[in-house]
């Protein structure tokens, strides 16, 4: 009996034991998998440790506000969203333009390895106060915006006739600003090329607004360059071969390597060369005397003009009314039609869709990345066809198609799926899994992350303003593109089309309406004030009138335009839409199309004001509909080829055949005009140094 009693005993101990090993593993194994869970979710916040965190002053932040500009000192009831800081400055040079002499000798033989790194804030004053004795200094900045949602500048490269600088942009971003009375002095030229993200990026970043400008790539348009690239201006002028491909490198990282910053010397260090040479060529084209005397202008002052206008542009960050809305119309008009979506699968498409756009806006937004980095377009279209549900598919469905559509070919440093995803990729399950779901709900949750000081995600001055004002853009309505959707997609064309409008429409009045009188009181013309100021320069004309604009000649012109017959010449024309009268904003518009201008006689295309009328941006939207309409009735009805596709030899001597329609197959012989023409390009800057079988 006793030993039953201690066999019993010894059972029940040994159970207890057991199960008391089988908490104490499960519980230490629990333990471990929440620290490693808890681990996983802040590996984003505390790995990714970006240079742009450690920025004290981020002038423009990621939330819905509007950017600020900077105030001058005694202008601070001038200065509104729409008004330039320095417009009065710059309205000066615009109307009397600087002579400008860029270097005395030009420097295009070998750089050296000489030159100057910047990167604290006394060596910043000291480059300061060295560029304000300098008449002219060249300037080039590199960018970074994959790793960042607005995007920010990495490097500034400056450039005197006997110094290079290199100034690092990302240690020196809060003190930057030494440089502004520098760029804002109008007596200082600063020669760019292709300043118009430059001037925009300056101001965005450090309060920097230029003054006094010449822009090269303007001069090529004046000049009417076959080609406006630095590169093809680097070799024309200077002998220097250039990889753009480096234009693409991480310009964060820390030291940069030998051919970056040989790349990014190049790149202002032979501006001054590049512009005296552009400079001559534009006075020369000034004194050519081929031309009918009316005809003529100073070629070097109007690329000034140019330049100086680009100037006058204030950055504007792109805000939305309903957040994704336009992203969501842009995927879904390249995507839809591709995909092949079943009808009675549209609506919830179309709704994943923008509700996915919406998602990765936010988490962009507060992570201070990228679009691209957060979620590729075609991963949300994938996404919103497939509907995976696990994580596992979750993954496979972005990384597939990430892999497919060349994203990780063109960025393979890019992880697929981000870390974000793997982050949020619960909020992701759950706008997927669930049709019904508020995409506020989901983006609140998403918000509360980073509020939560215990929370996976990082508080940052780029995201404080956003999370602070716990002001989502987005409705608290479910959004639906059956429903409510319409209302939304609205707004977002509306926020387009006012970008658009911001962007493109015409930025002063196109039609001055000067008049110019013959000697004996006739009425000549109607002009811009630039063809009244020319004849004024010369001592050939005389100011009649001062408001509006009227000047006499002094000499006896060739011909009369009623004598001829032509009357558009004597016609006042108002600065509104021909279509609708609207008077806020226009675009010019050709009536012919120049691919058929081009095949026009000379006397045809001599003036070439006569075809341009002005439209407002509705009435243009609607014109060029029509147009391109005609355009394919005309090039069926008489087989004009709109668009060439193919161009391959026939096999004779000198004769080509241009192929308008293809198949597609894989044996269809000739090249793309794109192919060709690059070829050509090729063989005409590089063609003695290829080997012959190329």
């Amino acid at each position: 009996m006793a030993s039953c009693e201690w066999v019993n005993a010894a059972v029940v101990t040994a159970c207890v034991f057991v199960a008391a090993t089988y908490l104490f593993v499960a519980q230490t194994y629990r333990r471990r998998r929440q620290r490693e869970g808890s681990a996983g979710r802040r590996r984003y916040s505390e790995v990714e440790d970006k240079p742009q965190n450690y920025f004290k002053c981020v002038l423009a932040g990621n939330s819905y506000a509007p950017f600020k500009h900077f105030k001058r000192e005694g202008k601070e009831k001038e200065i509104s969203l729409k008004i330039h800081p320095y417009e009065e400055e710059i309205s000066f040079l615009l109307e009397h333009p600087p002579l400008i002499k860029f270097c005395s000798n030009h420097p295009n033989s070998d750089m050296g390895n000489s030159y100057s790194w910047i990167n604290t804030e006394h060596q910043l004053e000291s480059l300061a106060e060295t560029l304000r004795k300098e008449k002219v200094f060249a300037v080039d900045t590199e960018q970074h915006s994959l790793r960042s949602f607005l995007g920010f500048t990495a490097l500034m490269q400056i450039s005197t006739q006997k110094e290079d600088f290199l100034l690092d942009a990302i240690a020196l971003h809060d003190v930057m600003d030494i440089l502004q009375p520098v760029f804002a002095d109008p007596s200082i030229c600063k020669v760019f090329h292709g300043a118009d993200n430059d001037v925009l990026w300056l101001q965005r970043d450090f309060h920097i607004y230029v003054v006094n400008m010449f822009d090269t790539a303007k001069a090529c348009e004046v000049l009417s360059k076959p080609l406006k690239s630095l590169a093809f201006l680097l070799e024309a002028y200077c002998g220097v071969l250039t990889d753009k491909s480096l234009q693409r490198e991480d310009w964060r990282q820390r030291p940069l390597s030998a051919e970056m910053i040989q790349y990014a010397r190049t790149d202002a260090h032979y501006l001054l060369c590049i512009a005296d040479c552009l400079a001559s060529e534009l006075r020369t084209a000034g004194l050519d005397t081929s031309a009918c005397p009316d005809d003529k202008f100073n070629f070097f002052l109007e690329a000034s003009r140019r330049s100086n206008t680009v100037c006058l542009q204030l950055y504007v960050k792109e805000i939305e009314l309903s957040p994704g809305a336009s992203a969501a119309a842009s995927i879904l008009s390249r995507n839809w039609s591709k995909e092949g979506v079943s009808t009675w699968k549209a609506a919830q498409t179309k709704d994943l869709v923008w509700k996915l756009c919406a998602w990765r806006d936010l988490a962009a937004r507060i992570h201070d990345e990228s679009l691209r980095y957060v979620l590729s377009d075609h991963a949300i279209v994938k996404l919103s066809i497939n509907i995976p549900t696990s994580l596992e598919n979750i993954f496979e469905v972005i990384k597939e198609a990430d892999f497919c559509y060349g994203s990780q070919t063109s960025h393979p440093s890019l992880p697929s799926p981000s870390p974000i995803i793997r982050n949020h990729v619960d909020e992701l399950r759950l706008l997927l899994q669930y049709y019904d779901t508020d995409i506020s709900d989901v983006l609140k949750r998403h918000q509360q992350k980073h509020l939560d000081r215990t929370g996976c995600c990082r508080l940052s001055i780029y995201n404080y303003a956003l999370l602070s004002e716990i002001t989502l853009k987005p409705s608290a309505t479910p959004f639906s593109w059956q429903n409510g959707g319409k209302s939304t997609a609205t707004a977002g064309r509306k926020a387009s089309r006012e970008l658009f409008v911001q962007k493109f429409s015409c930025k002063s009045p196109v039609y001055h309406n000067c008049r110019i009188y013959a000697n004996d009181g006739r009425l000549l013309c109607y002009c811009d004030r630039r063809k009244l100021d020319w004849y004024l320069r010369r001592d050939l004309a005389k100011i009649v009138e001062e408001d509006p604009p009227a000047i006499m000649l002094l000499f006896e012109p060739k011909g009369r335009p009623e004598d001829e017959g032509n009357e558009f010449y004597i016609q006042s024309k108002k600065n509104i839409c021909v279509g609708c009268g609207e008077k806020n904003h226009y675009l010019r518009y050709r009536i012919i199309p120049s691919c058929y201008r081009m095949h026009f006689p000379e006397h045809l295309k001599s003036h070439r004001s006569h075809d341009i009328v002005l439209l407002c941006v509705d009435c243009h939207e609607k014109a060029h509909a029509a147009a391109e309409k005609h355009k394919k009735k005309i090039a069926k009805e008489f087989e004009i080829p709109l668009f060439v596709e193919k161009i391959a030899d026939s096999g004779e001597s000198n004769t080509i055949m241009v192929k308008q329609w293809s198949n597609g197959g894989a044996d269809e012989k000739g090249v793309t005009p794109l192919q060709l023409r690059t070829a050509a390009m090729a063989l005409l800057r590089h063609g003695s140094h290829m080997p012959l079988k190329r």
